[in-house]
């Protein structure tokens, strides 16, 4: 059976429309689980109280065939509410980070509002992308400063989460199965 270490935001940023980053990305991967579940896909998941080093440590324990980071981003500050989008990002280097990166971003493409703006960014300055052994993607849903972004995130967690779900399981190679 593939597993994967799912690791939603540690970080309290807060939304435009109320709530925190932290908060809409566990309920992301709440969604998510029953369709991992259904599709035979375990899970580790981080604890909204460790750090990051933590999670990196906890992820590298394990034989993971994916480390999936779900975050929102927010503009710098003189764009702040202005720009839009998923951006998934992946280390520079990886060839299988960059292949579930863009089958995350093409996904994503078929429920956010305005396709074109999912992105798929190389880096090599992102801890959890640097640090872990398996494979590592880090999804920026959409932006929490935006208010059309965060408003889409809070009303769109359930199809977020199965469209992530459904991602990894295309990346993963098994059938993807609804629970529903």
């Amino acid at each position: 059976m593939p597993i994967i270490y799912l690791s939603p935001s540690l970080q309290e940023n807060p939304y435009i429309i109320g709530g925190s980053e932290e908060y809409y990305m566990n309920l992301i991967a709440d969604a998510m689980i029953p369709y991992l579940q259904a599709s035979g896909i375990g899970f580790k998941r981080n604890d909204p109280g460790m750090t990051l080093s933590q999670v990196i440590a906890q992820s590298n324990a394990g034989n993971y065939d994916l480390h999936l980071a779900l975050h929102s981003n927010s503009s710098p500050d003189n764009l702040k509410g202005t720009l839009q989008g998923p951006d998934v990002y992946y280390y520079a280097t990886s060839t299988e980070g960059k292949r579930t990166a863009e089958i995350i971003a093409n996904n994503l493409k078929s429920i956010y509002p305005s396709p074109s703006l999912a992105t798929v960014i190389p880096t090599t300055s992102l801890a959890e992308l640097r640090r872990v052994k398996a494979p590592a993607i880090l999804v920026e849903i959409a932006y929490h400063d935006n208010e059309a972004d965060a408003a889409w995130i809070r009303d769109n967690i359930n199809a977020i989460g199965a469209n992530l779900a459904e991602s990894v399981a295309e990346y993963l190679g098994v059938p993807f199965k609804s629970p529903y």
